[in-house]
């Protein structure tokens, strides 16, 4: 049976040489193995027709808890085939907002994010260590620390386990957005489309827009299980401060630190006070690292690397320290209170000055 008999999304199209290659074909499916660094949970992949991609999605959405944030993955530069240095595509995450809310907001969108060959989007909860993703090679990844569910879910859903399941990513293919195809060739809903409406840039921006979207580096994308989440919350709340945000998403801290650091990198605008806040963020970090299993705090000081190292370069005077707060009980020697950023904005310049700061 060849290649040409599996529905794949407009997005994507098998070489023709692929599609002629007998015993070596795409078929509906699922596998799974644990998550690398996070033995106690799952990395599903499936490999749905165009058509089962928004029931499976739905279903998938069941198991997630009532509030949830939306990626969207896209190329806000057009790729250039004549060009060797190819644009990398933009992450952006949505707050946490009701599920049923996001799954509302996207119904309108949902067939172009599906059939577009450069958008990939999902939905997660990281305090639940769940996250389904859709990728632009239209592969769906599902992570999960209920292996057993889901594997009844996508059972239930007509997906059989296959081992030895390939992807589009085995196969020679192209990529196409939905603007690429003769409007005669096109099926509904896309046919009755404007040209704005097929354009993924057009209604990825309204997506942003609507949803209050932010960028996310690639470098930050991790993820934290369910049960890592509960050994960093049992440490915070044996902290008498820090025990107020422990019911929060700690993944959301994480991206905040590295937001203090890209802040104070670009010209820090808030005042002292403002400056310890953000400092605050690193304590707490510091506070659960030093209080977790050692390959949880290894894992959370690598996800943070980048933004720590950018935060030390950005630091002078650095024979001189802020006070920590008294509280803060860690081995850790606290870099980030040893000098001060060096663009200051008007207001914390001032407040240092005020301090004593500048003094000889």
């Amino acid at each position: 049976m060849l290649n040409t008999n599996f529905d794949l999304p407009l997005g994507v199209r098998l070489w023709h040489s692929e599609q002629r290659r007998r015993g070596h074909r795409l078929k509906e499916g699922y596998t799974f193995s644990p998550l690398e660094n996070s033995p106690d949970s799952y990395r599903f992949l499936a490999m749905p027709e165009a058509g089962k991609v928004e029931p499976l999605l739905r279903a998938l959405a069941e198991s997630l808890p009532e509030e949830i944030f939306f990626i969207l993955e896209y190329y806000q530069d057009q790729p250039d085939p004549q060009s060797d240095d190819q644009p990398e595509p933009t992450v952006f995450y949505s707050p946490y907002m009701p599920t049923s809310e996001i799954l509302e907001i996207l119904k309108p969108y949902l067939p172009r994010l599906i059939h577009d060959g450069f958008v990939g989007f999902g939905l997660a909860n990281n305090r639940a260590g769940a996250e389904l993703f859709y990728s632009e090679e239209k592969v769906l990844s599902f992570f999960t620390d209920n292996h057993i569910r889901t594997m009844d879910l996508l059972g239930g859903q007509g997906f059989p386990y296959r081992p030895d399941l390939l992807f589009t990513t085995d196969f020679g293919h192209d990529h196409y957005s939905l603007q690429c195809h003769p409007r005669e060739s096109l099926p509904e809903p896309f046919a009755a489309m404007n040209d704005d409406d097929l354009d993924y840039l057009s209604f990825c921006h309204e997506l942003t827009e609507s949803l209050d979207m932010y960028p996310v580096e690639e470098d930050l994308a991790f993820f934290l299980s369910r049960s890592e989440q509960d050994d960093i919350e049992n440490r915070l709340l044996s902290h008498p401060v820090f025990g107020e945000f422990a019911e929060e998403d700690f993944g959301c801290l994480l991206l905040d630190w590295n937001d203090f650091v890209t802040e104070c990198e670009a010209g820090f605008e808030g005042d002292l006070y403002d400056y310890r806040q953000g400092l605050q963020l690193r304590d707490m970090i510091q506070f659960a690292v030093e209080g977790v299993p050692p390959a949880l705090g290894h894992k959370i000081l690598d996800i943070i690397a980048p933004a720590d190292s950018n935060f030390r370069k950005n630091l002078t005077d650095v024979r001189k320290r802020l006070d920590p707060p008294g509280e803060l009980s860690v081995r850790e020697d606290l870099f980030w209170y040893r000098g001060i950023v060096a663009n200051q904005g008007v207001d914390l310049r001032r407040d240092l000055i005020r301090q004593g700061w500048y003094q000889p």
